[in-house]
């Protein structure tokens, strides 16, 4: 029975990127799942799956005592290829081909205004919180104030200006905090901010930017929303990465 369970695990490693999407594609469904049968969908199934994958990657980093987090189990050790900058960067190109301009264009000024406000101010936030916090650089501020933006900026900003590996798992943490703060607070404020047409849920969407969240907070508002919030949240995230890098952190270098 060893000698069997040593041949697979010799299997695994070898093929460690096939693993890796094996490994993948179960937490995705488990989390879907989960999301699906105990939180009918308030929680979505990435921000589940998020956490899931936090939480792998402090064991292994605990019982490996790396800093690859669960890649650096070598039977997981493809996840590392699978979760680098080249897989991440084309996901993030794809979701802003996936998008069209034009119809973006028809929100009108008040789209634009919401999507620059929602950036510039997520990254004023997160950076504020980031110097309260002792992280008073320049690359260390800009970083977490992009993952105050969203969990795909975060780690797309500290990976382009040199953030260490602890202060993008930051960054990313903060994104996720604010995914499941609007996804569950959606609904309960809707009433109260008009958000209960497309325009507004493209404003919204704007604003708040975080896609996973503004899709599943706006499914449990009106299913009928999500489209245009979603919409909008991704130029979020497409913007963000353009100016998390350049302008925002060129002039963060200047104020700190």
């Amino acid at each position: 029975m060893t000698e069997v369970m040593d041949a697979i695990a010799g299997e695994l490693t070898k093929y460690s990127l096939i693993t890796a999407f094996a490994l993948i594609g179960i937490t995705v469904w488990f989390s879907y799942a989960v999301s699906d049968r105990l939180t009918r969908g308030r929680m979505h199934g990435s921000a589940i799956a998020i956490l899931i994958g936090l939480v792998l990657a402090y064991i292994g980093g605990y019982l490996t005592e790396g800093r690859q987090g669960i890649a650096d189990v070598a039977i997981f050790s493809g996840i590392g290829l699978m979760g680098g900058a080249m897989f991440r960067d084309l996901a993030i190109v794809a979701t802003a081909f996936g998008v069209r301009l034009e119809e973006f264009l028809k929100t009108g000024i008040s789209g634009v205004v919401s999507l620059f406000a929602g950036v510039v101010l997520s990254f004023i936030v997160g950076g504020c919180v980031a110097y309260a916090f002792g992280y008073q650089d320049a690359v260390s501020m800009t970083t977490i104030g992009a993952g105050a933006a969203t969990y795909i900026v975060g780690p797309v900003t500290g990976g382009a200006i040199g953030a260490t590996g602890e202060v993008m798992a930051l960054s990313i943490a903060a994104g996720l905090v604010k995914s499941i703060l609007v996804m569950t607070m959606t609904p309960l404020v809707a009433p109260w901010i008009g958000l209960d047409n497309p325009r507004s849920a493209l404003i919204f969407g704007g604003l708040m930017g975080t896609t996973s969240g503004v899709a599943a907070g706006l499914a449990a508002t009106d299913p009928k929303l999500v489209p245009y919030g979603a919409m909008t949240a991704t130029f979020y995230t497409g913007l963000g990465c353009l100016l998390g890098p350049s302008v925002i952190y060129m002039i963060m270098r200047a104020i700190v």
